[in-house]
């Protein structure tokens, strides 16, 4: 069992029956009064995000996941499709469930699927990933005090905020937890 010292960002735990990962967590301690910790924790099953505050006693349970190889197959507008790779068997998650990480799904890409109670439930993509620039604004010049970045598209679809430099064509390292750009790639 846990404890409130234990409750991390990306610590996993159970909730009434279900998976759940801390997103947030911040310990406080007032006076005579005894500590506290606020989190907000994502389902992994619905995605959907709770706030809730554990007091010093509490005992939290956490949750077993496994995980296993897989291939990305393809999306359509409701489902992703997966292989696993050791059986080679097919199976399929909501959109909605994989949240922001859609946009960083290539054709035939290995990655992570999360388990619980034998069921596939999310996916972990590595943790950089390199994707082809396919459609950018050229870069303005002027106020650039700090650091200016512009929008440009993936070859994947999704968009991602970049150093005015980058033009179409240009392969970028994007960070997947963070969506964040890290480098430019040869």
């Amino acid at each position: 069992m846990y404890t409130i010292t234990d409750l991390k960002v990306g610590t996993k735990v159970i909730i009434d029956g279900d998976p759940y990962a801390v997103t947030f967590s911040q310990h406080s301690k007032q006076g005579r009064g005894g500590a506290v910790m606020r989190t907000k924790l994502k389902n992994l099953i619905s995605g959907n995000t709770i706030s809730k505050t554990f007091q010093g006693a509490d005992k939290i349970e956490p949750a077993e996941l496994s995980h296993k190889s897989a291939q990305f197959l393809y999306l359509d507008d409701e489902k992703a499709f997966f292989m696993d790779n050791t059986n080679f068997e097919q199976f399929e998650l909501p959109v909605a469930n994989l949240s922001d990480q859609v946009g960083f799904l290539v054709e035939n890409s290995p990655l992570e699927i999360q388990y619980f109670d034998d069921k596939p439930i999310s996916i972990e993509l590595p943790i950089k990933m390199t994707f082809e620039v396919t459609d950018a604004p050229p870069g303005v010049r002027g106020n650039s005090a700090g650091s200016v970045t512009k929008m440009v598209k993936i070859s994947t679809g999704g968009q991602i905020a970049v150093p005015l430099f980058i033009k179409p064509g240009d392969k970028i390292v994007i960070d997947t937890r963070t969506n964040e750009y890290i480098e430019r790639s040869n």
